[in-house]
């Protein structure tokens, strides 16, 4: 069985009118020709596929497009959404359930939702005649995941996916996650990220791809297993002040006794994406590569250090109470509602508690007795 992964996949204004139009020599360029190479291409759908017009309430932007790109989606060669993301409900239930739709009548399966908390954590199934996968798509608590009353997207938990991964175990030969989480723009893992992927691969895990960083991260091979920390974007076309934001990997799986892990380095073009070649994709490739040396020999922990370092007068503001008296001066009448929800978002999501973990510190970390 050969599979294929993309990360973040989102129709942009700089590119929806070319996914209705089917153009996909301009969005994906000679991408088709890796495709091509394996039984399935499965990317991270990131969006809303709905014509609904109010996005929910959340910190950060609501994503959706026309829900005639599922149909180029399809036609392109991608056979599988995995939908354990915080963008996908941005559009509600109803948007969810639109995607949903969308995805059914195009043919294209998806994992990482259910219609509660304890239903979103089924795992889903890959088989040919020789070999059963199975994929666990979990994502970090923002905004989109299920709850125990509440339509939605596989929330991890680092007791409940453990015991999800160990029971996949038992019911296939290879057990792939899917993590949507992680700092977005850091090339590095933090600690706990770290030390969870790990455990995954322990729990029965054969490979671990975390997404959402929106840049390509770091890959190391643990205990017989691959974890891959940050895929960087599949198709999300937009201008970016963040340098990583134009490169990717797709990642190629070609399981039969074993694992064996392809890299393909892409990148952005003026509408879409293409395949990396030449001096371009020994650049991508060495850094990759020196980002993984760093992850055996330890100082990954510097590059880490230092990403939180050039975050830490944002967290600082968002924290502080001048924060919420600068939303009063904003928006009357709602500053502290606003400031509320800003650190109720830093406190429900894992990535943004990591950091928040290394720049404040306790006593007890940081005396030398």
């Amino acid at each position: 069985m050969k599979l294929l992964f993309g990360a973040d996949l989102v129709p942009t204004e700089n590119s929806e009118q070319l996914f209705i139009d089917k153009d996909f020599k301009t969005l994906f360029g000679d991408i088709k020709e890796i495709v091509n190479q394996y039984d399935r291409f499965i990317v991270n759908n990131e969006y809303a596929l709905t014509n609904e017009e109010q996005g929910i309430r959340k910190m950060g932007p609501c994503l959706k497009a026309d829900p005639r790109c599922a149909d180029a989606m399809k036609e392109f060669g991608i056979t599988d959404a995995m939908l354990a993301n915080n963008h996908v409900m941005d559009y509600g239930i109803k948007g969810l359930r639109d995607t949903v739709y969308h995805l059914e009548r195009v043919g294209i399966g998806y994992a990482g939702l259910g219609e509660n908390d304890e239903d979103s954590r089924k795992a889903y199934y890959i088989e040919d005649k020789d070999v059963k996968v199975a994929i666990i798509n979990v994502c970090e608590h923002e905004y989109s995941y299920a709850l125990p009353n509440r339509f939605g997207t596989n929330p991890y938990s680092p007791f409940k996916t453990m015991r999800d991964i160990k029971k996949a175990k038992e019911n296939a030969d290879y057990v792939i996650v899917i993590y949507h989480g992680g700092k977005e723009y850091c090339r590095y893992p933090s600690p706990r990220l770290l030390e969870h992927s790990r455990e995954m691969i322990l729990s029965g895990a054969d490979v671990v791809l975390t997404q959402h960083s929106h840049c390509i991260g770091c890959y190391e091979e643990y205990e017989g297993g691959h974890i891959l920390y940050g895929q960087g974007n599949f198709h999300f076309v937009k201008d970016s002040t963040q340098e990583g934001w134009f490169t990717s990997l797709l990642v190629g799986l070609e399981i039969d006794n074993g694992v064996k892990i392809n890299f393909y380095p892409i990148y952005q073009t003026e509408k879409g994406m293409d395949v990396a070649k030449g001096e371009k994709a020994n650049e991508i490739m060495s850094a990759f590569e020196k980002r993984n040396k760093q992850l055996i020999d330890g100082t990954w922990t510097e590059g880490w250090d230092a990403f939180c370092k050039e975050v830490e007068s944002t967290y600082r503001y968002c924290l502080s109470p001048q924060h919420a008296i600068d939303f009063e001066n904003y928006k009357p009448g709602s500053g502290k509602d606003m400031s509320d929800q800003v650190i109720a978002h830093y406190v429900d999501c894992e990535a943004h508690e990591d950091v928040i973990r290394h720049l404040f510190r306790t006593w007890h970390l940081t005396e030398k007795y």
